[in-house]
């Protein structure tokens, strides 16, 4: 009887999980080949390096150098990190880290940034180096400084052209010792650590809409293109802490004389600019979709009108015109899905409104929401969305939550996630204003079959559009 009793209270507690998961099943996800526009929610001046398959990623974060990595272009912003590089505390390069690069040259990885000693005019420009075959292996040691020894001045946001076997160094400077503008100067390299030549400058703020903002003007961020016989510089113009910060183009031919000013022509007008609500577009990398059949152009963007500083990283697919020359168009409208790169596996994308809530968790029309409607996630503690995902085979997901953080002063909401009730994950919900979306971005463990997903009340106001699912190949 007792064993008998046991095998019935078995069987019922199945059929109870059962049921109860059919329950929070609600509307099965849509298998979808697009993204909304928001890579990463917080973030600036990304430089992006393919290698074996992965996207390489780093960004400014101030103190040190970190490191990501991600299969996915269009959800860079799960990629697995690692700090690579910390400066020592009371040395030249101990402060303001900016805009750092990874590249790859000869056998060995290395590391261009900016830092000072916390004086904006001691910024110059330093080399780390890694001779692992990996980024993520080995480490990363503090090379020199790259400076022209005739010209040792504020300098910024360096990056390598190579062509052929001669390397060039190119970045923004100072002419003299007062910050008055920032010109684009080259220089030759004897290596990717010294510089063979003094610099010359190549392009200074001159036209309107490069000088916005100003004092001072500004020429930034340079970053190579190379298309056929033509090399591209592609650089930011206007103030960064503007809505007008832009991206410019200087164009020469590869085979003329580099060091020579007149070899570089710059066009008159931005070849990338502030439209459909995406403000400040600037500081770009370019890379390949991971099947490497189109070209992506990544760029961070004031997170909403005004937001000066404060920012996120977008990214677009654009064209070439029979010429050569790179058409980027206007940044893709955030509210409007875009196809995401080719070679990117579809994703499932579950609607909040479709979910089960609880609390005081509610639905709400949105005209600007994928289905028009959204959960608003605020109140008591035990609010909460529940999305049922399943999934063709065990292993690691990438859960990408569509939000709009509500909270007064621009501060940061979170929430809650679990997995079929298991570990608690935090999520960061970086404000990016109060009517406009951004997208959150959590790596998680999925069994095959139905997960239950939960998001719960967490600091702040949060409201939710729709989640989607990938898998983390």
């Amino acid at each position: 009887m007792p064993g008998g009793f046991s095998l019935r209270l078995v069987v019922f507690v199945f059929f109870v999980l059962i049921l109860a998961l059919e329950d929070e099943q609600a509307v099965a996800g849509e298998e979808v080949t697009d993204f909304y526009n928001v890579v990463a929610p917080a973030g600036a001046d990304p430089w992006l390096w393919t290698h074996h398959g992965q996207y390489y990623v780093v960004v400014t974060t101030g103190g040190n150098v970190t490191l990501a990595r991600s299969r996915s272009l269009s959800t860079l912003g799960a990629g697995e990190r690692k700090v690579v590089w910390s400066p020592s505390p009371g040395t030249p390069v101990a402060k303001d880290l900016w805009a750092p690069e990874l590249h790859r040259l000869g056998e060995a990885w290395y590391i261009y940034v900016a830092a000072d000693d916390g004086e904006n005019a001691n910024h110059r420009m330093y080399v780390l180096e890694n001779q692992a075959d990996d980024p993520f292996e080995g480490k990363f040691v503090f090379k020199s400084q790259i400076v022209d020894p005739n010209n040792d001045r504020w300098a910024i946001d360096g990056t390598v052209l190579k062509v052929g076997e001669a390397l060039y160094f190119v970045w923004s400077g100072w002419e003299g010792a007062e910050d008055i503008q920032q010109n684009l100067y080259i220089a030759p390299m004897s290596n990717p650590w010294t510089l063979s030549g003094t610099r010359v400058e190549i392009s200074r703020p001159t036209h309107r809409w490069e000088t916005k903002g100003g004092p001072p003007a500004v020429n930034e961020g340079p970053q190579v293109l190379v298309k056929g016989s033509l090399i591209h510089l592609i650089y930011s113009a206007s103030g960064s802490w503007t809505d007008a910060y832009c991206l410019g183009r200087l164009t020469a031919k590869i085979d003329s004389d580099l060091l020579s000013p007149a070899s570089w022509k710059k066009h008159d007008k931005p070849v990338f600019a502030s439209a459909h609500g995406v403000f400040g577009p600037g500081h770009c990398t370019f890379t390949k979709s991971p099947d490497g059949r189109e070209d992506w152009l990544v760029y961070h963007a004031a997170r909403f009108q005004g937001a000066a500083w404060n920012r996120l990283i977008r990214a677009q697919p654009f064209s070439w015109d029979p010429d050569g020359l790179p058409r980027f168009g206007s940044p893709a409208p955030p509210d409007q899905p875009i196809t995401i790169p080719s070679g990117e596996p579809p994703r499932q994308r579950y609607e909040a409104e479709s979910a089960t809530l609880a609390g005081e968790a509610r639905i709400v029309q949105q005209p600007s929401a994928s289905r028009g409607a959204k959960v608003q996630l605020s109140g008591s503690a035990d609010s909460s969305l529940t999305i049922m995902a399943t999934a063709k085979e065990a292993g690691a997901y990438i859960v990408s939550i569509r939000f709009i953080n509500t909270s007064e002063q621009h501060k940061l909401a979170t929430q809650v996630l679990t997995v079929n009730d298991g570990a608690p994950q935090r999520v960061a919900y970086p404000s990016a204003g109060p009517a406009d979306w951004s997208n959150a971005f959590v790596s998680v463990s999925l069994n095959v079959g139905p997960n239950r997903i939960r998001l719960r009340q967490g600091e702040r106001a949060a409201e939710i559009d729709c989640i989607d699912v990938t898998p983390q190949e």
